[in-house]
């Protein structure tokens, strides 16, 4: 069986910690005074609106702050509204991979531990001045009716245009995902992943690129296109193809090869209500918050305490379920930090060729 592979400073966190206590979350006087709106980037369609039924209603009630969405999230927009001043918005969702290289390049605000209880946060949350939200996984996908006999079930498979024909189509937001998901197609295995070796991904990703018919950038996307039956096979974010599936779309996930991401909340650099976005992010870390965005979006909660909260069938549909991290990938985001600008400069001009 694949082995999955788990960066050292990343066990202790995936591995969980029963002792943590779920206690009350308790809103300090500066955000009750503040009684501001917080501008959060979201990823819009069904992640907001898991976020609004989890996070945003409660928090408004325990604090008085109003919660506004600016949709999708953009590195790129971080970056521009650091380096102008003017802000759409003050905390966003962020892979660990891009919150490391926002550090590097000065674009998010250090953790405020006067408004943050390091004693409330999860094992390991806190990485490159980001907290963990939640772990999403990059799946190999397809349409059960297109394969009624079984699709692929893993990225060898999906690369194999002979065993499995059919219209592909793939993450295009994200050079390093497709870095790593080539290379597990061309056979690396996953515990010799990194150092990666990119020359050998873009001459495996040359073969599949005249088989790519779309590659989708938001998640609303990537479900259209399942719905209208564009698509056979994709590389999917779990939660949007169970979604699907529970949607009556004959949707499959393969869960060999997953790539597992860490989401991390993060603050722009000189928010306007970055205390009012701390206190949130404190908020949206407990437990119970984190068990309910769970059960409507199908994204591992990073607090342990929140599987007190989850019926099994639920469970099993999330990336950090034991079944399944026996044959992922757990990303890399030092490497992908370190590596990531020049991953994505090269795969936009790969994909324009």
């Amino acid at each position: 069986m694949t082995k999955i592979y788990v960066p050292t400073n990343r066990r202790k966190f995936l591995a969980g910690a029963a002792g943590i206590i779920a206690a009350p979350f308790v809103i300090s006087a500066t955000a009750r005074a503040q009684n501001k709106t917080l501008y959060v980037n979201t990823w819009g369609g069904s992640w907001t609106a898991a976020e609004e039924a989890a996070f945003f209603k409660g928090f408004t009630e325990a604090s008085g702050a109003k919660i506004q969405t600016v949709t999708p999230v953009s590195y790129a927009k971080l970056k521009a509204q650091v380096e102008s001043g003017s802000y759409e918005w003050d905390v966003t969702s962020i892979s660990q991979t891009q919150l490391l290289r926002a550090k590097l390049e000065n674009l998010i605000e250090p953790i405020d531990y006067k408004i943050i209880d390091k004693n409330k946060l999860p094992p390991d949350a806190v990485f490159s001045d980001g907290i963990a939200y939640c772990v999403l996984s990059y799946n190999v996908s397809y349409r059960s009716d297109k394969y009624p006999n079984g699709g692929p079930q893993n990225w060898a498979d999906f690369w194999d245009v002979k065993k499995f024909p059919g219209s592909r189509s793939m993450y295009g937001g994200d050079g390093v995902i497709a870095v790593l998901q080539a290379l597990l197609a061309d056979g690396v295995e996953p515990g010799k992943m990194y150092p990666a070796d990119v020359d050998r991904a873009f001459k495996k990703l040359d073969q599949i690129k005249p088989h790519v018919k779309i590659w989708w950038t938001q998640g609303n996307q990537s479900q259209q296109l399942f719905r209208d039956n564009e698509i056979d096979m994709m590389a999917i974010w779990n939660a949007r193809a169970s979604e699907l599936k529970l949607q009556g779309t004959p949707v499959e996930l393969a869960w060999n090869g997953a790539l597992d991401s860490i989401t991390m909340w993060a603050v722009a650099k000189g928010a306007p209500n970055k205390g009012l976005a701390w206190e949130f992010i404190q908020y949206a870390v407990q437990a119970q918050p984190q068990a309910e965005f769970a059960k409507r979006l199908f994204y591992g909660p990073v607090n342990p305490k929140s599987y007190d909260f989850l019926p099994e069938d639920v469970a099993k549909q999330l990336p950090t379920y034991p079944k399944y991290r026996e044959v992922a990938l757990i990303l890399d985001p030092v490497w992908g930090g370190q590596n990531a600008s020049k991953i994505e400069e090269r795969f936009k001009q790969w994909q324009a060729s």
